[in-house]
């Protein structure tokens, strides 16, 4: 008997072959062959597992990775469309955050609870999808009730009379005017349910645990069914009813259910700046405390059970992708059995010129085409020519050299400072097309570029 992941993630995926995976992660991020192949095989792995017997399945572990790089090369962009493409809950943390038990601050078991509200929030959405149609109905009929309260409930015997069938009539047409929005001027009242007590956070020992504390269930009578009215158009009491009628349909314990279990075998947590916390004991400083929450993420990594407000969680086949520059530190300085949890280590390229001119032109969101898009709002017809974008490449890679090397991001700082003009005169351009051609860019950059202390702070 297989494993089998919930039905929409599998679906997704489990035709994409390794190779497919790649070409899918292209069409985002440029470059970084080693890092995709990684990530590709260790999805299509996961996979596989769901198709063994479960005695095996069980003990089959991920592989987790970790990616060397510089900022701003493609490690974050990598792990996001990697589960989107799975569509597999999918959270990132800063490593940075985590605080030694002890200490005050976030506890390392805090990323699998913020993987689980996500996947509840995934499957919810899912099953609002499945009930959007009949919640629509429902909503309807209530509507229609405000707006032609029922002289009389019509008795299955009268269906056929007269009255009958004027009340049918009228009923019909006005469901024909609210459909057409004819209606939206008109006002409904509502009884609108109070909200809901909110939960607290309680400090237990050292740690800060978030405690589901629910009033109505301690104090029953108390807030239960507490409503008030409101008057709203049509049109918002329609959506308001149709949001009500989703939640009547949908059974959260059922949500939970399956999202604890989609999170279990199918969660990727990214953790990020995991050199940060990479520092060996040394007795001084903060180095002891960066070991201690080394080994506070190790169970997790390892494979642990986290007490979540939707139940317990095993993070068993969690796969967790760590990255980080490595400047200071190096991989070997963290402790042992952490390094041995990630048995796949990629490193990820510097970009240079020759990379910066295909982010800026290839990926289905390039900043070129987004640009463009932005002004075509203002009715400007903006172009780039190929030797501007060779000259923003050329800039971007000059002021990474001779400044912080923070990698594609240089790119953005560097498109805002050359649109810089575009943007702020463009409701007001008389001649609505616009070409950014090497003049151009070396006009708008050529100054700050020069001036390496002017550059640090606008570049």
């Amino acid at each position: 008997m297989a494993i089998l992941l919930p039905e929409s993630i599998e679906t997704a995926a489990d035709a994409l072959t390794p190779r497919q995976i790649v070409a899918e992660l292209d069409k985002y991020v440029i470059g970084q062959g080693k890092a995709k192949r990684a990530v590709a095989i260790a999805l299509r792995n996961r996979l596989r597992r769901q198709k063994l017997a479960p005695e095996l399945a069980e003990e089959v572990a991920p592989k987790n990775i970790l990616m060397i790089g510089p900022t701003g090369v493609g490690k974050t962009e990598i792990a996001r469309r990697l589960a989107r493409l799975a569509q597999s809950p999918f959270v990132k943390v800063e490593a940075s955050k985590f605080t030694e038990v002890g200490y005050v601050g976030r506890d390392v078991e805090s990323m699998v609870r913020d993987l689980v509200e996500l996947g509840v929030d995934m499957v919810r959405g899912e099953r609002i999808e499945e009930v959007r149609s009949k919640a629509a109905q429902n909503a309807e009929e209530r509507l229609l009730d405000l707006l032609l309260p029922p002289p009389r409930p019509i008795a299955p015997d009268e269906e056929g009379t007269p009255a009958g069938e004027q009340q049918s009539r009228t009923r019909e047409h006005l469901r024909e005017q609210v459909r057409s929005g004819r209606m939206d001027a008109r006002t409904v009242e509502l009884d609108v349910r109070e909200k809901s007590f909110p939960s607290f956070e309680i400090i237990a020992g050292s740690s800060v645990e978030e405690v589901d504390i629910n009033l109505k269930d301690m104090l029953p009578g108390l807030f239960q069914g507490k409503t008030r009215k409101r008057r709203m158009k049509v049109p918002e009491a329609l959506e308001y009813l149709t949001q009500e009628e989703e939640q009547k349909l949908i059974d959260m314990d059922s949500v939970a259910k399956t999202a604890v279990d989609r999170v279990e075998q199918a969660g990727i947590i990214f953790i990020d700046e995991i050199d940060k916390i990479a520092g060996r004991e040394g007795g001084h400083g903060p180095d002891i405390s960066r070991e201690g929450v080394q080994r506070d993420i190790l169970p997790i990594v390892e494979g642990t059970t986290v007490n979540t407000k939707y139940g317990m969680v095993r993070t068993d086949h969690i796969l967790f992708i760590a990255a980080g520059a490595f400047h200071v530190s190096k991989p070997s300085d963290l402790i042992p059995e952490l390094q041995g949890r990630f048995p796949i280590r990629v490193e990820l390229d510097a970009l240079g010129k020759d990379e910066f001119v295909r982010i800026l032109t290839e990926p289905r969101s390039a900043l070129v085409r987004q640009s463009i898009a932005l002004m075509e709002t203002e009715g400007i017809d903006l172009t780039f020519t190929d030797d501007a974008v060779h000259r923003i490449a050329d800039f971007a890679t000059i002021v990474n050299e001779r400044t912080e090397n923070i990698g594609a991001r240089r790119l953005h700082t560097v498109m805002e400072k050359l649109l810089d003009e575009i943007s702020f005169e463009g409701p007001d351009l008389e001649n609505k097309t616009v070409v950014i051609d090497d003049a151009y860019v070396t006009r708008m950059l050529a100054e700050i570029v020069k001036d390496e202390d002017l550059s640090r702070y606008i570049l």
